[in-house]
């Protein structure tokens, strides 16, 4: 385990570590902010409707909680690392709704880290993110691939 203070550079990342980072409080405005702008679906902006629906009351939207589960990488570890992007996402999973209120904590779990085969200054780590709330129930999990730019 890893609890992050301080930002991380490639060479110290080791597959199976798991860092920690958060909470973050989800926040009414701030899902119908976001899902207004991005995904209005109505479960997401008719509190009235919503609490009626199948979730009973309003859920955020999944890309919020991508959108969190990024703020709490960045600040725990891309931030002051040679990361420079990514290639991609391999599977998102919304497991369980997020509501306001909720607090959620990031979980990362280094699955694998190579120097690419064709470029040696091309760091390359494959991670998992886990999000929970304050009842550590998982409500996401995202498998993230990120590009480190390395000295030769």
């Amino acid at each position: 385990m890893h609890s992050q203070e301080e930002h991380m550079k490639f060479n110290e990342f080791e597959p199976g570590m798991v860092i920690k980072h958060g909470p973050v409080t989800v926040d009414e405005a701030t899902m119908l902010e976001f899902a207004r702008a991005y995904d209005p679906q109505w479960f997401h902006i008719d509190a009235e409707r919503a609490k009626k629906g199948r979730w009973g009351g309003l859920i955020a939207s999944g890309w919020l909680t991508c959108g969190l589960a990024m703020r709490l990488a960045a600040e725990s570890v891309l931030e002051g690392s040679e990361c420079f992007g990514s290639p991609g996402l391999d599977r998102i999973r919304w497991m369980a709704p997020v509501r306001a209120g909720d607090a959620l904590r990031l979980e990362a779990t280094v699955d694998s880290k190579r120097v690419s085969s064709s470029r040696d200054d091309l760091g390359i780590m494959r991670w998992t993110w886990r999000l929970f709330n304050q009842n550590d129930e998982q409500v996401l999990e995202i498998e993230v691939t990120n590009l480190f730019e390395l000295e030769t």
